[in-house]
């Protein structure tokens, strides 16, 4: 649905923010605080998405031309060209948890040569919009520096959903943390804005539209929560106790807890580990009514106790093997797979060996399972030197639901009895990793409709959590395996406890940075599935996903968002605080910065590739990116490989020596070159003979790249300066960022949407 570019991770992130987007998106970023152990597992071991019921065509409610009427309703004006022909329907269908039908429009057509298309999603009786994705023909106005600011693009989101839901109330939030790492200077400029509707002036937590709008104001994504808001019951907003009553409860009651916390960049693949505290974990919120405490299995009179810390196992277990081969695995993964249904049949699609995230050697089975016209499918992960089960997901109940065959399931275990079935499964299928980890600290999270209960157990180190790594184990109300999942991240060294603040000054920082929110929100728990409770839910500090550094007593965040350098120059000042933001220069100190200073070869490429190109140096995506090596002296541990491996892939740099000398300064006439061959005419500029230049400085450049200095002048990427080239003047930072971004736009003009 997002144009996010090619990098696996950055489809991965946005898997994972999709799971957890009520919270994130929502005001209260900082309750993450008070997230617990168990809420991360479950939103990230990548839990099979809702299942779609599909609806037979002579059973769908509206025809075609009452779909595209809504949709030129919502839209009005905007795609007037649009005719009949180019829209078409797609298939209804409904989710076993909401019974209300949705019906998928779509549109496509070629203007000028360039195709656009679009989708839109229509639920309920009423047709309301759920979500929309437009990719325009021309997006060259989007490009930075964008026709349209974050300020007209922000008017236009409010417009858009006042005209969008003209009687309910939807209040702008703050904007939206940047999730992703950069965006390649080919992309569109985005602007992301997220609207939460209210009831008697307190936002709703699980009613959200997400609004975006391109950098030419054309509005390009939208998504919004389906609601049933003629049949929803809220508390009474009069009724509430006094927020700074319910303030000091919460603060009486806080206690700060010791924690590991690793951090993984994902592009060098390092791993540092370090000690937070954080505030006590089992508890949710505060009923603004009756006061009682929030918790994962409802309200409670009592504060949630918190749970000692026991090891699954004390001491270690032999692995379940000593070592599989493919066939092996393929062996394990059919006992786990197999389906008992004459409609669905299953297909091993590969058996690899590869490496993942982690640093573990494990052999992945990509499967599917087919029927009628559709299809289903994912991966599994076998440890190969052990046997053990990594990830494993049941797809087979989402597809007999999907065939009819399985009906509605009432849970039919105690909590008890699911918890001792997913110990046994654990001690089969992971038991050399059993002694690092401990029996679950928080509640299970379950999925009632299917009977589900979704266990988290923790990874001890030192009597210490260790936030991230856990085992994360599903059993079905039958008794059977419905997910396992490992995550066990490799530590050398574990950070001393012997320098940390007192957990009385961590407490006190914690109560100082406390604060609540008022907030309607559906209690689980509740009979009543249509009624929302008000909340106060407690944030922390103002940073998103900040945490208390153990070591100092601050707040950190782990993103560092909102604090990008911000620097001056007289002409470039624009373009490369762009870069900045964009992340493709990174600059700690604004004020240590200067944009006149000369550019090294080495930084060069770098910028120049971080500008056009994802890529990603960590482990995980290591398959994907290169291994050879091309200069003696840029092996694979060197900070510029990839950058200057895959500058050679797209002969940028064309190797004439064994080594790359990335310290030497980057002349004009070079850059010439390099920009030559990033729009793929290096053959054209080669013949040097067809090619005139008459700049007052022609003789300095040398003969074989006349063609390259000439077609970078004519194309306005290097400019001349009082008819003078200057081909071997030493480029800057500021020439660069400006002759950057005149490449993009040649780029996108070549071919639209171009990144490498």
């Amino acid at each position: 649905m997002f144009d996010l570019g090619t990098s696996k991770f950055r489809g991965n992130i946005l898997i994972i923010l999709k799971k957890i987007g009520i919270v994130l998106s929502s005001s209260a970023l900082s309750f993450g605080m008070y997230a617990s152990v168990t809420s991360a597992s479950i939103t990230e071991n990548g839990q099979p998405e809702k299942v779609q019921i599909q609806v037979a065509s002579t059973d769908t409610v509206f025809s075609k031309n009452e779909l595209i009427k809504k949709f030129r309703e919502a839209f009005p004006k905007r795609f007037d060209f649009l005719t009949d022909s180019d829209f078409q329907v797609g298939g209804s269908h409904f989710f076993p948890d909401d019974k209300q039908l949705r019906h998928d429009l779509s549109f496509t057509k070629t203007i000028n040569g360039k195709r656009l298309y679009g989708n839109v999603g229509f639920v309920g009786e009423d047709l309301e919009i759920e979500h929309f994705y437009y990719q325009p023909s021309n997006t060259a106005e989007a490009l930075f520096p964008a026709k349209t600011s974050k300020e007209q693009a922000r008017k236009i989101a409010v417009d858009f959903v006042k005209e969008l839901d003209g009687g309910k109330e939807y209040q702008l939030e703050s904007d939206p943390f940047n999730y992703f790492p950069k965006q390649i200077l080919t992309e569109p400029v985005r602007y992301s804005f997220s609207f939460a509707r209210t009831e008697n002036q307190v936002t709703i937590l699980d009613q959200r539209i997400e609004v975006s709008v391109l950098g030419n104001g054309e509005i390009i994504t939208l998504y919004r929560n389906p609601s049933n808001s003629d049949t929803s019951t809220f508390d009474d907003v009069k009724k509430i106790k006094d927020k700074n009553e319910m303030l000091e409860k919460v603060k009486g009651n806080l206690s700060a807890e010791l924690r590991y916390q690793i951090d993984y960049d994902y592009q060098t693949d390092d791993r540092q580990v370090q000690l937070v505290y954080q505030p006590t974990t089992k508890l949710r919120g505060v009923h603004a009514s009756t006061g009682k405490w929030l918790t994962a299995n409802g309200y409670s009179a009592d504060f949630p106790v918190k749970t000692k810390i026991e090891k699954i196992t004390a001491n270690p277990l032999p692995p379940k093997q000593d070592g599989i081969t493919l066939e092996d695995a393929k062996k394990i993964a059919e006992q786990f797979l197999e389906i008992n249904s004459d409609k669905v049949k299953l297909s091993i699609q590969s058996v690899d060996e590869i490496e993942n995230y982690n640093g573990q050697a494990v052999i992945s089975i990509q499967y599917m399972y087919n029927f009628a016209s559709s299809g289903h499918g994912t991966t599994m992960e076998i440890n190969k030197n052990t046997g053990e089960i990594i990830q494993y997901n049941d797809l087979k109940s989402q597809i007999a639901e999907q065939i009819g065959e399985k009906p509605y399931i009432e849970n039919t275990l105690s909590n008890r009895e699911a918890l001792a079935k997913a110990v046994k499964y654990a001690k089969e299928w992971a038991p050399s990793y059993l002694h690092n980890f401990a029996m679950p600290i928080d509640e299970a999270y379950i999925e009632e409709r299917q009977g589900i209960y979704h266990f988290t157990f923790p990874r001890i180190e030192n009597d210490i959590v260790v936030m991230g790594d856990q085992i994360s184990v599903g059993v079905a109300a039958d008794g059977s395996l419905n997910s396992f999942n490992v995550n066990y991240q490799e530590i050398e060294q574990w950070p001393s406890t012997d320098k940390v603040v007192s957990e009385e000054d961590a407490k006190s920082a914690l109560k100082k940075a406390l604060s609540l929110k008022l907030t309607y929100m559906k209690q689980e728990k509740n009979e009543d599935k249509n009624h929302y409770d008000l909340v106060y839910l407690p944030e922390f500090y103002e940073e998103p996903f900040s945490y208390l550094n153990a070591n100092t007593g601050e707040w950190n965040s782990s993103f560092q968002g909102g604090k990008l350098a911000v620097i001056s120059h007289p002409w470039a000042e624009k373009e490369l605080n762009y870069f900045i933001s964009a992340k493709v220069l990174d600059i700690k100190d604004g004020k240590d910065f200067n944009g006149d200073a000369s550019v090294s070869k080495g930084e060069a490429i770098k910028i120049i590739m971080n500008s056009l190109t994802y890529i990603y140096d960590g482990r995980y995506y290591s398959g994907n990116e290169n291994k050879n090596q091309t200069f003696d002296n840029i092996d694979p541990k060197h900070p510029l490989y990839q950058a200057i491996e895959r500058a050679v892939e797209m002969d940028i740099i064309q190797p004439d020596g064994q080594t790359f000398d990335v310290d030497s300064p980057i002349k004009r006439e070079e850059l010439a070159v390099w920009y030559i061959r990033v729009l793929g005419l290096e053959q054209a500029a080669k013949d040097s003979s067809i090619y005139k230049i008459d700049f007052a400085d022609a003789n300095k450049v040398r003969t074989e790249y006349i063609g390259h200095v000439a077609l970078a002048n004519s194309m306005g990427l290097l400019k001349t300066e009082q008819n003078h080239f200057n081909p071997d003047r030493e480029a800057t930072y500021a020439e660069l960022a400006v002759s950057i971004i005149r490449l993009a736009h040649k780029m996108t003009e070549k071919a639209p949407g171009l990144g490498y």
